[in-house]
Order: structure tokens, then C-alpha cells, then sequence
């Protein structure tokens, strides 16, 4: 089993930033991937970012790409998500996911484990 706590979520304004962690724990997850997923209201969970735990690789939704960054630190077993230039439509529910292996890792089935997520609203 691995467990996620994710935190950090907020109000804020449009333009603000925000960082939330993704704090992860339980069996060895060196080979595994964190991803971030957020749903907004009656919308469905949309992919974010995601990193590999390894080796650090990463992936972006194109909506996020040049705002958002995802980084992981071994040492507190913790993965980041920096939102800069937040805008009302990143307004959702982030949830942080842990899945096996590198593959496929803008599909939410792929993910084995989640978070219960937090919110972040970003008023205009």
C-alpha cells in the first residue's frame, strides 16, 4: 500500500501562486510515479503533471505547461506542485496518485493509489 496526503490548497487571487505537497509514505516507491489530477465542479478529473520518482521525469497537461512545476524531494518523500499564474479556471479539487512503472501517465486508470485532495480556488 502507499498512502498520500496532499496539502497546501487555498483561496487566492488570479495571478497568485501556490505550492501543494503531496506528502508519501507506505511500501518502497522507487519505481513508482506521482501524479497530479484535479476535478473541477461537474467536470471530469483532468491530468496536470506527473514525475517519475527515479529519475525525475516529467509531464504536463499543455494548460499548465508553462505555469505549473513538479518536483519531488527523496529525502521527505514529498512531491511538489508550484502553481504560478493562477487563473479562476485552475479553480478544482488537486488530488496527488501513485501508480507502478513509468508508462502511460497522463491516464488517471493507470494510478493505483490517491490522495484525498485538497482544494484550491482562485478568484478573478
Amino acid at each position: 500500500q502507499v498512502q498520500l496526503i496532499e496539502s497546501g490548497g487555498g483561496l487566492v487571487q488570479a495571478g497568485d501562486s501556490l505550492r501543494l505537497s503531496c506528502a508519501v509514505s507506505g511500501r518502497t516507491f522507487s519505481t513508482y510515479a506521482i501524479g497530479w489530477f484535479r476535478q473541477a465542479p461537474g467536470k471530469e478529473h483532468e491530468f496536470v503533471a506527473a514525475i517519475t520518482w527515479s529519475f525525475g521525469g516529467t509531464s504536463y497537461a499543455d494548460s499548465v505547461k508553462a505555469r505549473f512545476t513538479i518536483s519531488r524531494d527523496n529525502a521527505k518523500n514529498t512531491v511538489f506542485l508550484q502553481m504560478n499564474s493562477l487563473k479562476p479556471e485552475d479553480t478544482a479539487v488537486y488530488y496527488c496518485a501513485a501508480k507502478k512503472g513509468v508508462g502511460n501517465l497522463r491516464q488517471r486508470p493507470q494510478y493505483d493509489y490517491w490522495g484525498q485532495g485538497t482544494q484550491v480556488t482562485v478568484s478573478s
